[in-house]
């Protein structure tokens, strides 16, 4: 029988293998759920056998611990910006000082400039020991551990390597994962991302890694900075080199011979810009071979022997003709811009967002104003700015809202906060997103009750709440136009299904402000059952890993609210029962009871599978010591809570003595 250690090792290679075959070579072997299923086995074997614990296993793409904060590193040659050209006059100048000091007997290679986060990834003996943003391009920020989540980043090189090289590359975020990250969010009613360049760098700054892991991130690689070893002599034969080496490239490039060549790929990657499942903005061209490269040298803060040559960025010119408020489920009030329809990258424009009434007021925006709309990463489209000069005097001011436009009632903005709200809890659009985001794939999951259908239901006043949906019959569907028995009997079915939930699920679709998946997911873990979350304290939620002040005020006063209350007691007589996240029959209970606060570094207990076991054995995790706490588990190098917990007198733990707890 194969050893765990044999049988890790054996797991991690195959990973290995097969995420080289599918990034690397696009000739994936095994199917999506294939490979899901060895990670899961890979994982289970780590947990149960934590000595196997390794920080290059292709586990480590899950998140790892939350940080205090980002190191600074410095990088050891400086990485530097491009110049930028946006005419083919201005390649042409560039082509003309090349072949001055080169003659024109040279090639450039040609490859698509992402519009994406540049990092560096250093790699030691093969070994990834550091990714860090470019920063200003001499210091940048030490972000390893969110780098691992991305799984086109390989922990280890293959192949025959150099001893230390430092990989320069792009982060992105693919355009539909972009636009899917935006609608939870939209969803949620957290501040959208602009384009997919802001979600990366913001995905890629998130202190815990577990949110960059969630994040569908990719790298391409294009350079180096330090080489340790023989240097390619060209740039097209360093980006072969990576492909050996288990690093992603972009097949989307060329060698080309002169300017005319240089301007037809231009064209053609231009041609090919809407088409891409990423973002990009120009083309990057480079003199190819190295000894080329050190004649032209550098100037300032960039190669002579390099340039960006950028396309028109997505935007279009067109007259606002009105503005409209739509409101969402916590009733914000949000201006969306209704536009003479113009064609902006392939797409036909009518609508645009303008945020809140700051965004209108700080561009000066007038009904009737010739605007600049720009598009970006095939979202809904932002108006960036007015054309001034087009003014004709006919231009009329917008006036914001003094009145819900859907229930007449009072608007208020509230202290410190960008947004205006409806103050009626029970305004009809309000209730209408409400439902809508309880029954959607992440919350209820109610499998064929749309939007339309929550429209329609509510027409019919046959829903205004939750549990009004768990009333629905047979005979109130067959009762609406072109419903049929078959598709009544299943919407039917689907409710009935969504009664049984997890308790996260059930917390995130009630809708509470600020408290989206992954909120829901802690509170959820942290008080295992819902009666417990309705009965807990304000400095209990506080003790809930990742959750501020202001989600604790916003959960305090949806639960102060009564007719919430009375609404999940319905819901709880009519069927549903939310199940914790962790099945308490599976595991002991030996610590039950206890709350657990973790500090510094455990000698073979990684930070979450040392919460896994205290959950799996009935304890609590929580972030910060109070208290309430029952133990300080203490490892090497603690913090400040280990002075809190001395303060507190609160009991420490090392590993040994919590694993014995446990035995």
């Amino acid at each position: 029988m194969i050893s765990p250690q044999k049988l890790a090792e054996k797991l991690r290679k195959e990973i290995e293998e097969h995420s080289y075959r599918y990034y690397v070579l696009d000739q994936p072997s095994i199917s999506d759920e294939a490979y899901d299923k060895l990670f899961l086995q890979l994982q289970r074997l780590e947990e149960e056998n934590p000595s196997l614990q390794n920080p290059l296993s292709p586990t480590q793409k899950v998140g790892g611990k939350p940080l205090d904060k980002f190191k600074k590193y410095k990088h050891h040659e400086p990485m530097l910006s491009l110049q930028n050209i946006y005419e083919e006059v201005e390649l042409g100048e560039w082509y003309d000082r090349w072949e001055k000091s080169l003659g024109n007997n040279f090639q450039a290679a040609g490859e698509p400039k992402f519009d994406g986060l540049a990092i560096e990834l250093v790699y030691e003996e093969g070994h990834l020991v550091v990714a860090a943003t470019r920063g200003d391009g001499e210091i940048g920020e030490d972000v390893t551990s969110n780098v691992k989540t991305i799984r086109s980043v390989p922990l280890r090189l293959r192949g025959t390597f150099p001893r230390v090289v430092e990989v320069r590359g792009e982060i992105i975020l693919p355009i539909e994962d972009f636009k899917k990250l935006n609608a939870e969010r939209a969803k949620d009613e957290e501040p959208l991302f602009a384009n997919p360049r802001n979600a990366a760098a913001g995905s890629i700054r998130q202190l815990d890694p577990k949110i960059a892991a969630k994040r569908k991130l990719d790298l391409y690689c294009h350079s180096v900075g330090r080489l340790e070893g023989k240097r390619p002599q060209s740039h097209w034969e360093l980006l072969e080199h990576f492909g050996d080496w288990g690093l992603r490239t972009n097949p989307l490039r060329s060698l080309l011979k002169s300017r005319e060549e240089a301007q037809a790929f231009y064209r053609k990657v231009e041609s090919q810009r809407d088409t891409l499942a990423y973002e990009i903005d120009g083309i990057v061209l480079k003199i190819n071979t190295h000894r080329d490269q050190e004649e032209l040298g550098f100037v300032a803060r960039s190669p002579r022997w390099a340039v960006a040559y950028k396309f028109r960025a997505h935007e279009g010119n067109t007259r606002l003709l009105d503005v409209e408020f739509q409101v969402g489920r916590t009733g914000a009030i949000t201006p969306v811009a209704i536009l003479e329809p113009v064609p902006i990258g392939g797409v036909t424009v009518s609508r645009a967002s303008l945020h809140n009434q700051d965004q209108m007021e700080a561009i000066g925006l007038k009904i009737g104003d010739w605007v600049v709309v720009k598009r970006a990463g095939d979202v809904i489209p932002d108006v960036q700015s007015v054309l001034v000069e087009k003014r004709t005097g006919k231009e009329k001011p917008i006036r914001f809202p003094k009145h819900c436009p859907s229930c007449n009632s009072t608007i208020a903005r509230p202290e410190g906060e960008a947004a205006h709200r409806c103050t009626n809890r029970i305004c009809p659009a309000q209730l209408a997103e409400s439902l809508k985001h309880f029954v959607s794939k992440r919350a209820m999951n109610i499998e064929g009750l749309g939007d339309k259908w929550i429209d329609l239901f509510m027409e019919k006043q046959l829903i205004r709440h939750f549990s009004d949906i768990y009333d629905l019959t047979r005979k109130d569907l067959l009762g609406i136009e072109r419903q049929g028995e078959k598709s009544a009997e299943k919407l039917i079915g689907a409710i009935e299904r969504s009664k049984e939930v997890t308790l996260d699920r059930f917390l995130y679709a009630l809708g509470i402000r600020l408290v989206g998946e992954r909120t829901a997911e802690l509170l959820a873990t942290h008080f295992g059952k819902l009666e417990t979350f309705l009965n807990a304290s304000d400095e209990e939620f506080r003790n809930v890993e990742e959750v501020g002040e202001t989600v604790v005020e916003y959960i305090r006063e949806f639960l102060d609210d009564k007719h919430n209350l009375v609404e999940i007691e319905r819901l709880l007589k009519k069927g549903v029962k939310p199940k914790p996240l962790i099945n308490e029959g599976g595991g002991s209970q030996k610590l039950a009871g206890n709350t657990f606060v973790i500090t510094g570094t455990l000698p073979s207990l990684s930070r979450e599978q040392a919460e896994d076991l205290i959950r799996k054995n009935g304890g609590k995790v929580t972030g910060s010591v109070s208290k309430n706490t029952s133990y300080l588990l203490l490892g090497e190098s603690p913090g400040s809570k280990f002075e809190k917990a001395k303060s507190l007198e609160i009991p420490t733990l090392s590993e040994v003595d919590f694993r014995k707890l446990i035995a």
